[in-house]
C-alpha cells in the first residue's frame, strides 16, 4: 500500500535529539503519572491463601450475601472513577480520549494529593450519550463515586442527569459543579469586600456552556440578585428562537429585564462579571460597569479581561490562572466533595451539599478577607479537610446516606 509512513513519537532513532527533552512537562508524564499497588503483601503461601484463593471466596460470598459488604471489604469505598470522552478538554476542545488521558491521570494525582481518595481515569472512545450511560452505570461497582470531566454540552448535562438517577453512588460533573462551587465561594468574599449583599448584585455571566449554566444556577440557589447569561449570540431571553432546552430554563430564570443586546451592552452599570467563555472584553465595556465592581475571569490561559486592565475598574479582579491572585481553582472543592460524600456513604452530591461547600471554602479565608484574598490558595491544605466535614454534614442532615 502507498502514502506517507510515519515513525513513533515515542521512538526517535538512535542518536536524534529527543524534541521533548527539553521541556519539563514532559519529563514529568513520562510513564504516565499513576501506578495501582497492593495494600497488603504476599510473602508466604499463608498469605496468598488469604489475599487469593480460597480466603477471598469467603469474603466473596459475604458481599452477595449481603452486598452492602463491598464498602468494607472491597476498594470500591475510596476509589473514584474519573471519566471523560475527551470532547472538551481543558481550552483545548475535542482532542480525544488518548489525548485526555493525561489530564485524568492529573485529576487522580489530585485527588490523592487533597483528599487522600484513590482514582481511576477512564477515557471512553464514544461521544454517544447512551454508549456514555451504559457504560459508566456497568462499571460503577467498581467505584465509590464518579468524576465526570471534560465532557461537550449540551451532552454532559444529561450524562449527568441521567447517571444521578440510575446510580447510588455520588456522581458531579466536575466542569460545571467544581467551577460552580468556587466561583460562589469567591464571590461571597468578594461581596464582603465591597460591602454588598448578595441579594443586591447584578451578574452578567459570559458564557452558556457547562460552567456557565452551573454558576447560573448556583448563584440563583445562593439568592443573586439578578443574572444575564450570554452566548455567542448575545444574552439569553425568551424572544430568541434558538434555545436549547437548557437555555430557554436559563432565559425563564434570569434576564428580569428582559434585554435582548449583546454581553457588552448587558455590562453596563452591572456589579459583576463572570466569564467563562473564552474571547475577550473590551476595556471600553468594563468601564461602563458599576463601582466598586467586580471581575472573574476564569478563561485559561489567556482571561477574557486582561487582569492588570480590570484592576483599574474592579474592587475584586479573579481568574483561573497560577500566579495571579483570588485563582478560581476547582481543586478548591472537588477533592473534598467526594471525600465528605464518601465518608458520609452519600448515595448522591445535593444542592445544598454543593452549597455547603461553598460557604466552607468561604470560610477558610475567614476574617482575613480582602481584594487580593477573597479565595484560598489551591495548596491550602486546610480546604480540603473543612470541605468534607461540610458535605458529609449536609449529606448527614439530609438523611442521603446509607
Amino acid at each position: 500500500m502507498g502514502g506517507t509512513q510515519h515513525p513513533e513519537a515515542s521512538a526517535p532513532p538512535p542518536g536524534s535529539p529527543d524534541r521533548f527533552a527539553e521541556d519539563p512537562a514532559f519529563a514529568v508524564h513520562e510513564g504516565g503519572k499513576l501506578v495501582v499497588r497492593p495494600t497488603r503483601s504476599i510473602d508466604s503461601l499463608a498469605d496468598l491463601a488469604l489475599t487469593y484463593t480460597p480466603g477471598v471466596a469467603r469474603v466473596s460470598s459475604a458481599i452477595a450475601a449481603e452486598p452492602g459488604l463491598a464498602r468494607r471489604f472491597t476498594w470500591a469505598s475510596r476509589v473514584v472513577a474519573v471519566v471523560s470522552d475527551g470532547t472538551a478538554v481543558l481550552g483545548l476542545g475535542d482532542i480525544g480520549p488518548a489525548a485526555a488521558l493525561p489530564v485524568m491521570e492529573g485529576k487522580a494525582c489530585l485527588f490523592s494529593e487533597f483528599s487522600g481518595l484513590s482514582s481511576v481515569p477512564v477515557v471512553l472512545s464514544t461521544t454517544d450519550v447512551d454508549t456514555i450511560v451504559e457504560t459508566v452505570a456497568a462499571i460503577a461497582p467498581s467505584f465509590g463515586g464518579i468524576n465526570l470531566e471534560d465532557i461537550s454540552a449540551p451532552r454532559c448535562f444529561e450524562i449527568e442527569e441521567r447517571l444521578r438517577e440510575r446510580l447510588d453512588i455520588p456522581v458531579m460533573h466536575d466542569d460545571q459543579h467544581g467551577t460552580a462551587i468556587v466561583v460562589l465561594a469567591a464571590l461571597r468574599n468578594a461581596a464582603r469586600v465591597v460591602g454588598r449583599e448578595l441579594g443586591d448584585l447584578r451578574v452578567v455571566v459570559a458564557g452558556a456552556g457547562a460552567a456557565g449554566i452551573a454558576c447560573t444556577k448556583i448563584l440563583l440557589e445562593a439568592g443573586i440578585g439578578d443574572i444575564a447569561v450570554a452566548d455567542s449570540r448575545g444574552v439569553l431571553h425568551l424572544g430568541r428562537d434558538d434555545l436549547t432546552p437548557i437555555k430557554r430554563w436559563v432565559a425563564e430564570n434570569t434576564n428580569r429585564a428582559g434585554y435582548a443586546g449583546t454581553m457588552t451592552g448587558a455590562l453596563e452599570g452591572a456589579d459583576v462579571y463572570l466569564g467563562l467563555s473564552g474571547g475577550s472584553v473590551p476595556e471600553s465595556a468594563i468601564a461602563t460597569m458599576a463601582g466598586d465592581c467586580i471581575v472573574f475571569s476564569l478563561a485559561n490561559p489567556i482571561p477574557e479581561v486582561d487582569p492588570e486592565m480590570a484592576g483599574r475598574y474592579a474592587a475584586v479582579v479573579a481568574t483561573g490562572r497560577s500566579g495571579e491572585p483570588n485563582q478560581i481553582n476547582n481543586v478548591l472543592a472537588f477533592p473534598g466533595i467526594f471525600r465528605g460524600a464518601i465518608d458520609a456513604g452519600a448515595t448522591a452530591i445535593t444542592e445544598e451539599m454543593k452549597l455547603a461547600a461553598a460557604t466552607a471554602i468561604a470560610d477558610v479565608v475567614g476574617d482575613d478577607v480582602r481584594a487580593d484574598y477573597v479565595v484560598p490558595s489551591p495548596l491550602d491544605r486546610r480546604v480540603a479537610a473543612a470541605v468534607a466535614a461540610a458535605v458529609a454534614s449536609c449529606a448527614r442532615e439530609q438523611g442521603v446516606t446509607r
